[in-house]
């Protein structure tokens, strides 16, 4: 077989790379800051497409600067290209090492292009009778195919890739050859590289006259022979620059080179020199790769794959073993999804590295005294991956778990908001741990999923998952210690998951049959507003189409377009709310999306999910997702159940109390993130109105507008305050408010400047946060929850802006939720002892939802006012509502 010659247009894959992976680019940096992700595609690239090639001989042609020979041919040459994006440029020398460590050489020469490189060396290699493959982003290079010279064209991203051979050529330019390709652009131009072509030809003309003509020559020297035309005309008129271009569009295949194929052989990838190379760009997943493969042993940093851990499937004859284990253990149950209310349980392992790990296919092993004391026992410490799924699973057997040391993933999130995975192997690279497979790739995805029914593969897995729950434990726990939130760790979030378990295995009682008759009424009141629509349309057609619906709207009832989309017409919700005034039709439609949504979402959403054993809905509540510290709910999210649409809140009715004579009680913090600030901010304007039980929104009101304390304020101007007041701390600027309240932007700009300079200590505050965020590259609430804002820095505007909102909004609203968070675990301890029959069952961000006997109500309105108002203290008093009634809707 011919020998192999491999050549890449290095500039041409570095910008694919770029935008192949641009919506990951905020996320996609290195610890110091340098963006990655052109790297990491490129890098893919070359692991998945160069690396198996194995080619004889590879280079990777670069560009050399903007002043080619070219250039000097016509100066407005790719002049109207924008200019590369930094956070490409940064990337540029790195991408070159890259190339390197691949084995791979890299070239550039002042003076010409990448394509004038590789179109050289292309023909040395064909005349040397190797088989030449050329890989590229740019169709440019499609000139150079021939028998021996093979051109593959990226079509998504930089793996996907489609063939040139001569054939394939011809095929994709309706009759073209290769050699016909550079006269082609001679007639039409290039506006990427900005030359001129021909005036007013196109390619479907210019194949047309190719394929009569041949050459560009010969089309000029039998130009008389074409019919009279403007065509001719233009062709006649525009002679000089035809010729230019194609010298322009034509690589060159002959320059002198100072290397040669000789200079160029594939010297296989360093795997072991890449290493710390891919440590500095943080690249986690191909150290993972690298080191399951058996590379890095004696790199700093990079662990040594583990020695065989001592393991065992259990048996009867070894139970005894599993219930020797002292002192602390790890242990992990694995599922077969996410939703552990529903999800299979499919096996586990415990254990420590002294005594060795037991693992178990049949969770029937967990029943046996052996195993059950070990988990309920409340001096042996377990270490656990989500420690809450952990709970309610071994619940599910009526197993109570006890004394829970570590939860990785919650200490993990603690340290890193931004970290939320569902797959120990990827926490496990974070702290430099490799020696784990993941999910992925042991069990598949998607359609692909399945738990393998080969005992070894399963328990081998389950058990390097517990092993590195060990492993992983001191690390997270260590940089808890660093980052002096071991006590947010110890004192809110581990007890905190309890409390969530304990919310999640109670849950709250639906009346389906309550559900199915509000479903019904919504089918007819769609069916209302659907007749309505048509008939103001004058004719039928499908609501929910954006297509359709955009043809009545503009086309054949001419309201003015708004906006356009690569599809068509816009009708997002902004842009009929602004056609509204305009057509009556309009708000009719708004209304029937609203309602539909409550019936799809809610009213159907929600019956499919309760359970059908005891009529319950068993939300899960997410407590690594948020980077502000709130919970969220999931499966279903009953914390965003509509309430501005009767239609919305009524849906609250359907949920009751779990037992007859039982009501639903509901307490709900007021204005606290408002109180925050007063409190972390020291301004004492804010704080006075608190203390004096002022409307704060009246008080705010009063200030920016002037008014002395015996004026009455109008709705409109709360409602303007109250706007402040809260845009305050999202760093709203005065065009956000003065389209949030209907004002100019001068006038909303007042209203900012007057705020600040009535409340000074909120302008300094907001002032020396930002700076902080700065300087410290994150900002932190009241119990040193911490988020990192990497864009605080950023050049661009946009970016930096949103990251400075960030820095004012994290510490009130993360706060805030701290907040309640503690008052959730000082609730639960106060029901159990004072041996009430209440239980808490929801929370809905700041409002807590227990069902309680009738005959334990007026305990809770004096018991869970004063737990919540005591939950930290404050600087300005926190105040706490309560209500109650025999549904949720009632309650409130």
């Amino acid at each position: 077989m011919a020998k192999t010659l491999l050549l890449i247009d290095g500039n041409s894959l570095a910008f694919r790379a770029f935008y192949a992976m641009h919506s990951q680019l905020d996320r996609m940096k290195n610890q110091d800051g340098l963006h990655t992700n052109a790297l990491v595609a490129f890098n893919n690239f070359l692991d998945t497409l160069v690396d198996p090639m194995q080619p004889d001989y590879c280079l990777v042609a670069w560009d050399a600067g903007k002043t080619t020979f070219r250039t000097e041919k016509l100066d407005s040459y790719k002049g109207s290209r924008q200019s590369t994006p930094p956070e490409l440029v940064e990337q540029f020398p790195y991408l070159r090492q890259l190339v390197e460590f691949h084995g791979i050489k890299s070239y550039e020469l002042p003076g010409y292009e990448a394509d004038d490189i590789i179109g050289t060396l292309a023909k040395l290699g064909a005349q040397a009778d190797l088989a030449v493959t050329i890989v590229t982003g740019d169709r440019d290079l499609l000139q150079l195919v021939d028998e021996n010279i093979t051109v593959l064209v990226t079509k998504k991203g930089v793996t996907e890739l489609e063939t040139f051979d001569p054939a394939a050529v011809i095929e994709k330019y309706d009759g073209l050859t290769a050699e016909q390709i550079v006269d082609m652009k001679a007639l039409t131009g290039d506006t990427a590289d900005n030359y001129p072509g021909v005036t007013k030809i196109g390619p479907v003309t210019a194949i047309k006259l190719l394929k009569e003509w041949d050459t560009l020559e010969n089309l000029y020297e039998n130009i008389e022979a074409l019919k009279k035309s403007k065509m001719k005309e233009n062709l006649i008129n525009d002679r000089q620059q035809a010729f230019m271009s194609q010298d322009l569009a034509r690589i060159r295949t002959n320059i002198e080179l100072p290397i040669g194929i000789d200079d160029i052989n594939y010297r296989d990838a360093d795997y072991e020199g890449i290493i710390p190379f891919y440590q500095m760009l943080n690249f986690k997943q191909q150290l993972a790769k690298l080191h399951a493969a058996g590379y890095g042993k004696n790199v700093n940093n990079m662990q040594p794959k583990q020695a065989d851990i001592k393991m065992q499937a259990i048996t009867e004859a070894n139970l005894t073993e599993v219930a020797a284990l002292t002192g602390e253990v790890s242990f992990y149950l694995e599922t077969t999804s996410p939703n552990y209310h529903v999800s299979e349980m499919v096996g586990f392992a415990i254990g420590n590295d002294k005594q060795g790990y037991f693992v178990g296919r049949s969770v029937d092993w967990l029943l046996t005294p052996a195993i059950r004391d070990l988990l309920t026992s409340s001096t042996i410490k377990k270490n656990v991956y989500n420690a809450k799924a952990t709970i309610v699973l071994l619940n599910r057997l009526g197993i109570t778990l006890q004394n829970i040391a570590t939860d990785i993933i919650l200490a993990a999130y603690l340290l890193d908001t931004n970290t939320n995975v569902d797959d120990i192997s990827e926490l496990a690279q974070q702290f430099d741990y490799y020696d784990i497979e993941s999910d992925e790739s042991v069990y598949g995805k998607g359609a692909k999923f399945a738990i393998p029914t080969d005992d070894e593969i399963l328990f081998k897995h389950l058990v390097n998952k517990v092993h590195a729950i060990n492993q992983l434990t001191p690390k997270v726990m260590a940089k808890l210690v660093d980052h002096e939130q071991m006590p947010l760790y110890e004192k809110i979030e581990l007890p905190l998951t309890y409390v969530l378990a304990q919310m999640e295995i109670a849950g709250i009682m639906v009346d389906t049959e309550q559900l199915k008759a509000q479903g019904s009424k919504l089918i007819e009141r769609l069916s209302e507003l659907e007749q309505a629509i048509y008939q103001k349309a004058g004719e039928e057609f499908n609501i929910q189409s954006p297509k359709q619906l955009g043809e009545i709207l503009f086309e054949k009832m001419k309201l003015p377009i708004i906006k356009k989309t690569k599809t068509g017409y816009s009708t997002a919700v902004d842009v009929l709310e602004q056609l509204a005034p305009e057509a009556p039709i309009v708000e009719d439609i708004l209304q029937y999306r609203q309602v539909a949504k409550i019936q799809q979402t809610y009213i159907e959403g929600l019956l499919k999910v309760v359970h059908s054993t005891d009529s319950k809905i068993h939300t899960r509540y997410m407590q690594t997702l948020t980077q502000t510290g709130r919970l969220s709910s999931v499966d279903p999210n009953l914390q965003n159940i509509p309430i501005r649409l009767e239609e919305g809140r009524k849906i609250r009715k359907a949920f009751v109390p779990s037992h007859v004579d039982w009501q639903i009680f509901g307490a709900d913090y007021s204005q606290i993130e408002l109180r925050v600030l007063a409190h972390i901010t020291g301004d004492e304007h804010l704080q006075a109105a608190f203390k004096e039980d002022d409307d704060i929104h009246a008080a705010t009101a009063r200030r920016i507008f002037g008014l002395s304390k015996d004026e009455e304020v109008d709705g409109n101007m709360r409602r303007k305050a109250k706007a402040v007041n809260f845009g305050i701390v999202y760093g709203i600027s005065d065009f956000g408010l003065s389209q949030s309240i209907g004002v100019s932007r001068a006038e909303a700009k007042t209203m900012i400047e007057t705020y600040f300079e009535q409340y000074p200590g909120v302008n300094a505050w907001l002032k020396s946060v930002v700076a902080e965020a700065k300087l410290n590259g994150y900002v932190e609430t009241l119990s040193k929850r911490r988020r990192y804002l990497p864009e605080i820095n950023a050049k661009s505007f946009n970016l930096r802006s949103f990251a400075e909102r960030t820095a004012m909004n994290t510490p009130i609203q993360g706060s805030a939720a701290d907040i309640i968070k503690l008052a959730m675990i000082n609730m639960q301890s106060a029901l159990k002892d004072q041996g009430l029959q209440a239980q808490m069952l929801l929370q809905v961000h700041d409002e807590l939802i227990f069902e309680a006997p009738t005959s334990e109500i007026p305990i809770l309105e004096e018991l869970v006012p004063k737990i919540m108002d005591s939950a930290v203290s404050l600087d300005v008093p926190l105040k706490v509502e309560s209500h109650y009634g025999p549904t949720w809707f009632d309650a409130k």
